[in-house]
């Protein structure tokens, strides 16, 4: 019969992009950054900055930018029943806008370019959604998908079937590329390990490395060790999950440390005890020494509290390969600690042998830090950055 109004509605005022009143710094390749469910690309300068998919509902589970750097893979939200994100495709160079739906739906853990592809293709892993926490459960699957710029969308392809993940596998696998392309490396609760892509029908070689104690969180998360290859593809960085002397059940031990896995031989080393379980080690690209040797440092996240990592914050710190010459790097002295993030080494040197720009979030902006100097630059001010790539 009528409409009573119990309350005003107030007009709501969001802020799209990044303010820049910051130094503008030169950026090497093109870094991409996910600002209130918006992609921004930034490119020579840290000053020149751009949208490039403007339609608010990127949710952050997957951001990758294509080794070219000329494409931008990302996830939306889905509106969907049972649909928890979709994947999708933009073209952020030139001047037609490309927007190409992957006809694939929910990515939580993994999907990125197939490196050294002669066509544009990615590959990915997918959860079936749950009503229950933490809204998914994990096919710890692999599939790939083709397409091309005119639109067209190929079929799906599965390249591994669903499988139980091993122990917590309801959490989920993530996977990263090797430097050649010719390799995944996967990580999961009990373990990290290989898988080798036949380019023929074979089936897929899993090949462990690592065997890890899954932590038991008594809650709805799993913790899954970080990763990164080595730049010369004959090591992997990560993180262990060791004994403690106050626990009985090394299940429940709050020790984590930073180690090397060497591809070519040798037994894992633990570099840094009690580095944390969120440390997320980095490798830096490789650069040649006059000696013929290929030179790269590691930057890792060192927890403040080491017994209490899932609730610490975090230090970035930076070493050479085999752990000398640690130093902290950032935030600086009387600043509050990091939430621990995965940083980014940026493409290309700044000159000096080791010397490169790392890419983070801190405090929800964006901040580069110089590798070997720790000179830091602050790039955004509005608090609303989520995800990072930089190509």
């Amino acid at each position: 019969v009528k409409s009573v109004i119990l309350q005003e509605p107030v007009p709501e005022i969001v802020m799209i992009g990044s303010q820049t009143p910051f130094t503008a710094v030169p950026i090497p390749g093109r870094l991409a950054y996910l600002s209130a469910g918006n992609a921004w690309v930034m490119e020579i300068t840290s000053g020149n900055r751009r949208p490039v998919v403007a339609t608010g509902d990127l949710d952050g589970q997957v951001f990758r930018l294509s080794p070219d750097g000329e494409w931008l893979l990302f996830s939306r939200r889905s509106t969907q029943e049972n649909v928890i994100n979709t994947l999708w495709a933009a073209k952020i160079t030139g001047n037609d806008e490309l927007l190409i739906d992957l006809q694939t739906e929910n990515i939580i853990h993994f999907a990125d370019w197939v490196p050294g592809s002669s066509v544009l293709r990615v590959v990915y892993s997918t959860v079936e959604p749950r009503s229950t926490a933490p809204g998914w459960q994990a096919n710890n699957d692999l599939g790939a998908v083709s397409f091309s710029t005119s639109g067209w969308v190929g079929d799906r392809e599965i390249l591994m079937d669903a499988n139980s993940g091993g122990i917590y596998g309801w959490w989920g696998t993530s996977f990263v590329w090797s430097p050649d392309g010719s390799r995944l490396a996967y990580a999961r609760p009990d373990g990290v390990g290989l898988l080798d892509l036949p380019e023929d029908e074979e089936e897929i070689r899993t090949t462990p490395v690592l065997s890890v104690v899954p932590l038991q969180t008594q809650s709805d998360w799993a913790w899954v060790p970080g990763l990164s290859w080595a730049p010369t593809g004959d090591a992997l960085y990560t993180v262990d999950h060791s004994a403690a002397e106050t626990v009985a059940a090394l299940e429940e031990s709050p020790n984590f440390d930073l180690a090397a896995v060497s591809l070519v031989g040798g037994r894992p080393l633990s570099l840094i005890p009690l580095s944390g379980m969120f440390a997320y080690p980095a490798a830096s690209p490789a650069q040649t020494l006059t000696s013929g040797e290929q030179y790269f440092l590691v930057a890792y996240l060192q927890a403040i509290f080491p017994t209490q990592s899932e609730d610490s914050r975090y230090r970035l710190m930076v070493m050479d390969r085999d752990a000398s010459n640690r130093h902290v790097l950032f935030p600086p002295d009387g600043a509050p600690g990091m939430d621990p993030r995965p940083v980014l080494w940026a493409p290309e040197s700044n000159g000096e042998i080791g010397q490169y720009w790392i890419a983070l979030i801190y405090q929800g902006n964006i901040w580069l830090v110089d590798s070997l100097t720790g000179e830091s630059h602050q790039l955004s001010g509005d608090g609303l950055i989520d995800r990072l790539d930089w190509r």
